[in-house]
């Protein structure tokens, strides 16, 4: 029991990092009703929950090094506590951004990476690729059970329950990390502020263009922002372009500077080298777009089961039960077929499995649910997951020795925090601004008069809100519309709803057909028959 402790504890704290975003995915409406804002607002606080833990990974993971990983995981714990606490009182949703959004993501930054490399300090051989895979195993129940766990809380007690849970959890977390072995010592390293901002504000401005997408448009201003009623929109390109363009230039001096660092010899916030390393590379790609697959699907499914349908947050959470299942059994699966199967053929079964279930999900989304298909959907798509997570943290961090696990385990936490912010700001936008498109289109060629076109027209040129599709009729009512005017509106936007979520899931399929292309460097080899890690370089 003793040899198996550390992952125990290690795999709560994996647990609790993974568990928020499925809770707050699940428990959106009633989040937005608690605190009176809006689904935009949700889809925004939910984005900077994973891009905040993406943009300072790396410092993150630096710290460990310079403080010792044992140490920064214990005071991430302490942090992502407190940022727990605050979340639990949250009166407003402004509060809930700094305490969810910031804070815990802050906290996340430590503890993330610890993990990786303190597993690989406490475990060798196949005892090592089996505690991987147990924290993959862990890490995907928390996805699958999260909107199980929030859907009952939610629906019988109160979303803050979930978060005053994590701070019980956490302080356990903390009192424990005694039983954690630290054989690595603290590194006396200088890290350079100017690569950690460079890097930050990068993702964060390409991230965050991306999500403003769906009220600012792409390339061709939409709703632009205002500033004393001039609208920014510098030489007639929209602001999401400018600062998706500005932020790949700051990713590009960032990468320069990190070169930079190792040729005057002082040590830099990433050696970019690593990336030459082929299986690598692959596999934190594959894990980047496993993310985003995976945020873009918790963000659209609960959008689709409660706005559109009127499902409660306990409803939600037992539609998307087949998927907890299927992903907890085939994490055991994979880490049993690693014995006769080459990682690679394991990653490409569950890639091509996650193309499957978005197709039938696809084809669920009606007014009336497809019940059978989408629970097959449900169930495939969870196959998929726990396949790929049976695997990819052992192809990353066996690529490397010792010495570099805490780099690879930052940059891995950068890879899945920005997979699954990027999933929830371009599945989100993609969503929203397809339903924008498609309800203007609608009001326009419905039968409804002149009087009523023109004054939806003016309440949503900026943008469309989602809202419940039963709560329509209420709200053009009381904005004057006719009972039957309304009854038309409703129509027009449950028929928008469904429209919108269909681009939003082809979408999916589109990201998760590019991602085969990234496995091709993933270890064609059976587990310990393979290449020596120099020949995996």
């Amino acid at each position: 029991m003793k040899k198996w402790s550390v992952v125990i504890i290690l795999g709560f704290a994996q647990f609790v990092m993974v568990l928020d975003g499925t809770v707050m995915n699940v428990s959106i409406s009633t989040v937005v009703a608690d605190l009176s804002t809006t689904v935009s607002a949700m889809q925004a606080a939910i984005t900077f929950y994973t891009l905040t833990m993406a943009s300072v990974m790396l410092l993150g993971a630096k710290l460990g090094d310079v403080w010792g990983r044992r140490r920064a995981f214990v005071i991430g714990s302490i942090v992502y506590a407190i940022g727990s606490l605050m979340t639990a009182l949250s009166p407003n949703f402004a509060f809930l951004f700094l305490g969810w959004s910031i804070i815990e993501g802050l906290g996340a930054v430590l503890v993330i990476p610890a993990i990786a490399a303190l597993v690989a300090d406490n475990y060798e051989g196949r005892a090592r690729i089996t505690a991987y895979a147990t924290i993959g195993a862990v890490s995907g129940a928390a996805v699958a059970a999260g909107p199980l766990i929030g859907g009952f809380v939610t629906t019988y007690f109160s979303w803050r329950y979930v978060f005053v849970a994590e701070v019980v959890i956490m302080a356990g977390v903390v009192i424990f990390s005694r039983f954690i072995t630290d054989k690595t010592a603290p590194q006396h390293v200088r890290i350079d502020v100017l690569s950690v901002l460079l890097s930050a504000a990068g993702l964060v401005l390409v991230v965050f263009g991306m999500l403003q997408s769906k009220t600012w448009g792409w390339v061709i201003p939409l709703a632009s922002p205002e500033i004393g009623g001039v609208a920014i929109a510098p030489l007639g390109i929209s602001l999401t372009a400018w600062l998706m363009v500005v932020g790949g230039v700051l990713i590009y001096f960032f990468v320069r500077r990190q070169r930079y660092l190792v040729r005057e010899g002082r040590p830099p916030l990433v050696h970019i080298e690593m990336f030459s390393i082929t299986q690598l590379r692959s596999g934190l790609s594959v894990l980047g777009a496993q993310y985003a697959v995976t945020a873009g699907l918790f963000f659209m499914v609960p959008v689709y089961l409660q706005m559109t349908l009127g499902l409660d947050a306990l409803q939600t959470g037992i539609k998307i039960f087949p998927l907890s299942v299927s992903l907890i059994l085939f994490s055991i699966v994979g880490t049993a077929l690693s014995r006769v199967w080459s990682p690679r053929r394991i990653v490409r079964v569950g890639q091509l499995v996650l193309v499957l279930s978005a197709f039938l999900l696809l084809g669920s989304v009606t007014p009336e649910l497809q019940s059978a298909l989408f629970a097959t959907g449900m169930f495939l798509a969870g196959t998929a997951l726990g396949l790929l997570a049976s695997q990819l943290g052992n192809v990353n961090m066996s690529s490397v020795g010792e010495k570099e696990t805490s780099e690879v385990g930052g940059l891995q936490g950068v890879f899945q925090n920005l997979g699954s912010s990027l999933g929830t700001a371009l599945i989100g936008s993609i969503l929203i601004g397809a339903l924008t498109t498609s309800f203007a289109s609608g009001v326009a060629s419905s039968a409804l008069p002149d009087e009523a076109k023109a004054s939806v027209s003016q309440a949503t040129e900026r943008g469309v809100a989602i809202v419940p599709a039963a709560d329509v009729e209420k709200i053009a009512t009381d904005a004057g519309l006719s009972s039957a005017d309304a009854k038309t509106l409703q129509s027009i936007y449950t028929d928008s709803q469904l429209s919108s979520l269909g681009v939003a899931f082809f979408g999916l399929i589109l990201i998760s057909l590019f991602s085969l292309l990234f496995s091709r460097g993933i270890p064609t080899e059976v587990a310990g028959r393979g290449r020596s890690k120099e020949a995996a370089r």
